[in-house]
């Protein structure tokens, strides 16, 4: 136990990658990479750097002097240039070229540029993996009639697995926006302190096409093929809301769909897994709550508010660059990813135990399809030689007094018996029972189902095929 707050979405929520690819080892590590990665390219271009000095950063490269760093930042209050520092302390040959040139925002944005990339592309295997695990669910269940809701009232029947699609679909959204993300972040690239250049200008002696070949090569070496063509001291930071915009996106889906199988898990249709020793509550023994789902709606409600804080940073610099995004942006951008990281292996978890209870379901149908069988028996009456405006006002009739048996008296659904009982409609009981299959009315769910998973579903797993097999135990 520590006397110090322990954040939760670390030690409770988020996968292990998530929270150590925003760990300081990952960060400061990272510094060193670009440190290593500018010099190597400004070596390449003819200034004045040895190889030996480079070897030196390298060696050091993942083995950081914290103390050193931490000590000089008492003194100096500026954290990378403690880091600089430090750096310098273990590499003084190198010392002198460290940062040659170079602004913070250069390691401070890169990196972060760096660290966004990787937390969406785990975003990303994860989202995938919810999408094949609900695929794979909706196929199961692509038969399997269930009543349709609107306004949370019964409406016409739909099928289990066919209201699994409107999850995925959204998912699917979501996949392309996160796609379309990934391939379009720019490396911040080697800009000087306001954007301009002018150190590296200065450097390379007004050589303009290597200041140029700089700032393409650096980002090359750290995995870039696209940098932003201009920046002030910063990137922009409508990039930030770009990336949360497209999390934010994802926790709607999911609060969206843990909420529907908490109203289903009332309903005691469809229930999130439920582990053998698992307590639903501390006073009442008997209760199976739906903690999972409240869980996924409670850190995903974290995550779409966070998004107004890029929206404010964004819309608030000031010129070239000011620093009132800095201390917002070291909370907002990490925790937004590890909270997402977080539900979405709670998603993947739910998938692959979520329990259908058939027998309840079709109790449920049974007591509203005498409603909705209506139109067809009229029809069916009509053929038989009824007068269609007569029967509909009976079923009308009919209808209200049933409700009131079912509603008012608490008493089972009698329609149907009142129509076999009156001999306008003609039909016997063994006609109606025909007419109340719940197959019968479910239209296209079946094929719905099977066609947008081939279509919709099918590319995208095996596009990322590598990325597949997550399973997801959760330990709290």
């Amino acid at each position: 136990m520590s006397n110090l707050y322990n954040n939760p979405l670390i030690s409770r929520y988020a996968s292990k990658e998530m929270a150590e690819n925003f760990s300081n080892d990952k960060k400061f590590s990272t510094w060193r990479k670009l440190w290593i990665a500018l010099a190597e390219a400004q070596r390449e271009l003819g200034l004045n750097i040895a190889q030996e000095q480079i070897d030196e950063m390298k060696k050091f490269c993942e083995n950081i002097n914290y103390h050193v760093a931490k000590e000089r930042e008492r003194e100096t209050r500026h954290d990378v240039m403690s880091h600089v520092y430090a750096f310098g302390v273990q590499c003084p040959k190198a010392k002198p070229i460290i940062h040659l040139g170079a602004t913070s925002a250069y390691v401070g944005d890169n990196t972060d540029v760096i660290a966004i990339k990787k937390a969406l592309i785990l975003i990303k295997d994860k989202l995938v993996n919810l999408i094949n695990e609900l695929s794979k669910f909706a196929f199961e269940y692509r038969e399997v009639p269930t009543l349709g809701f609107t306004h949370f009232q019964p409406a016409q029947l739909t099928t289990v697995g066919k209201r699994a699609t409107l999850w995925i679909m959204e998912l699917i959204m979501d996949y392309e926006d996160l796609i379309y993300t990934i391939d379009s972040i720019m490396f911040r690239g080697v800009k000087g302190t306001t954007g301009t250049q002018a150190s590296y200008l200065n450097l390379f002696n007004n050589d303009h096409e290597k200041v140029e070949a700089l700032d393409k090569l650096v980002a090359k070496k750290m995995g870039f093929e696209r940098v932003f063509p201009v920046t002030g001291q910063t990137y922009s930071r409508k990039l930030d809301y770009k990336v949360l915009s497209v999390l934010s996106g994802i926790a709607q889906s999911l609060h969206k769909m843990t909420n529907d199988i908490r109203l289903l898990q009332h309903l005691k249709e469809v229930e999130e897994p439920f582990e053998k020793k698992q307590i639903g509550s501390s006073a009442m023994a008997y209760k199976r709550n739906p903690m999972r789902s409240e869980r996924v709606a409670s850190l995903a409600r974290y995550v779409m508010s966070s998004v107004g804080n890029t929206a404010m940073t964004s819309s608030t610099q000031w010129f070239e660059r000011t620093l009132d995004d800095s201390a917002n942006r070291r909370i907002s951008i990490p925790q937004s990813f590890l909270a997402t990281d977080a539900i979405l292996k709670i998603a993947i978890n739910i998938s692959q135990g979520m329990v259908v209870n058939d027998k309840v379901i079709r109790k449920h149908i049974m007591e509203e399809l005498p409603f909705m069988t209506t139109e067809n028996i009229i029809m069916e009456a009509v053929k038989r030689g009824g007068d269609r405006q007569e029967l509909h006002e009976k079923i009308r009739e009919y209808s209200m007094e049933a409700a009131r048996e079912v509603k008012e008296k608490g008493n089972r659904n009698n329609l149907l018996d009142m129509i076999v009982n009156d001999q306008e409609f003609g039909l016997s009981k063994d006609d109606i029972d025909k007419l109340m299959d719940p197959k019968l009315y479910i239209g296209r769910s079946k094929e719905q189902v099977e066609e947008f998973i081939k279509t919709n579903v099918a590319p995208i797993v095996e596009e990322n095929q590598g990325a597949l097999g997550i399973k997801v135990t959760l330990e709290v």
